[in-house]
């Protein structure tokens, strides 16, 4: 596999990036079975940069869609499992005095990670989930008035049980704001979990290894190539028009802030070239507008035990909000962009 270097990280075809990108969810499909949808949505998420939190009951695949991601992406994967007795310096590190040498070195802590497995974050202490917040945002960790660089690329997939469960902590909104996306896996069908079950007996063990599709540097590659997906001016007002209606909506305490739009902008453009298009349409908005916006709406307390949510707000205005009507674009580069997924530089919108 080509070992793409930083300085030529823009350069890699679009038709490449998204044929690589259905590779990477192939291979990941076989360990988590007819979730091809969740698993496209986390895949973009990381295209954009961002993080992602999975958000769903125990058992559903979300460890193990960590896992597998970590190893078809190529990344050196750390797993942190978030308990109430978990301190910021178990995540981050600390120093520790050498006797050897008589001075203070430092122990780098589990976020020392190409991908990082923040395993069950809602059972953590607010104070414990808050170490992420630099990490997750400027890609560095301080401790002691030391700033050490994270690797890149760097990437947090969080984990977290429905806040309902016994022992979870609510997460902050700041720490909700840092994800770009939370994404749902929802129980299988009986033909899915049947499948499940069949392909444990054929491997005849538990664990599952799967292949590295791309490597770290032609990850950030894939990303560096997402900036190049044209976005016309009036699907990003339709990013914006989404996200300033959460703040006025009836049902709405606090809408999403100015990174929500910007996050279904960077969502929308990874989901288009996964997709195989070089332009985003607003049926990709449309498709990335929940799992980037509904964690970060805030119903008002009194609807608390209703069954009004962040998620069935944004439901209500992707129906309200006017969608843009859809533009025909000119081929760009088809004969180089197109690949074996299809439609990259297509006429259609």
């Amino acid at each position: 596999m080509t070992n793409l270097s930083a300085p030529d990280a823009g350069n890699l075809d679009l038709g490449r990036v998204s044929d690589l990108s259905n590779a990477v969810l192939t291979e990941v499909e076989r360990a988590i079975v007819g979730k091809r949808e969740p698993l496209r949505l986390v895949l973009a998420g990381v295209l954009a940069g961002g993080h992602v939190l999975m958000e769903d009951f125990p058992g559903l695949g979300k460890t193990l869609a960590a896992r597998s991601f970590a190893q078809t992406l190529g990344l050196t994967f750390k797993r942190a499992q978030f308990t109430p007795d978990l301190l910021p310096g178990d995540i981050t590190g600390s120093f520790v005095f050498d006797q050897r040498s008589g001075d203070f070195e430092f122990r780098q802590g589990p976020i020392f990670a190409g991908l990082l497995l923040a395993d069950e974050i809602n059972r953590t202490p607010p104070k414990t989930q808050a170490a992420l917040l630099e990490a997750m945002q400027e890609k560095q960790v301080t401790v002691e008035g030391r700033t050490f660089p994270l690797p890149r690329p760097f990437h947090v997939l969080a984990t977290a049980n429905p806040v309902e469960y016994e022992g979870t902590y609510p997460l902050p909104e700041a720490q909700l704001d840092r994800f770009i996306m939370r994404v749902s896996f929802g129980y299988p069908s009986v033909d899915e979990e049947w499948q499940i079950l069949a392909n444990r007996m054929e491997r005849q063990q538990e664990e599952q290894t799967l292949d590295a599709v791309v490597t770290p540097d032609e990850l950030l590659a894939m990303q560096a190539a997402v900036e190049r997906v044209v976005v016309d001016e009036s699907v990003g007002r339709y990013c914006v028009a989404l996200t300033a209606a959460t703040r006025t909506h009836s049902d709405v305490l606090m809408g999403a802030s100015p990174r929500g739009a910007l996050g279904l902008l960077l969502c929308s453009r990874a989901y288009a070239i996964i997709d195989g298009r070089d332009y985003v349409t607003p049926e990709d908005v449309k498709a990335v507008a929940k799992p980037v916006l509904a964690h970060r709406v805030t119903v008002k307390p009194e609807l608390w035990m209703s069954d009004v949510s962040g998620s069935n707000v944004v439901t209500r205005l992707l129906r309200s909000v006017p969608t843009p009507a859809p533009t025909q674009r000119e081929p760009r580069g088809a004969a180089s962009m197109t690949g074996t997924t299809g439609t990259l530089g297509s006429l259609e919108a």
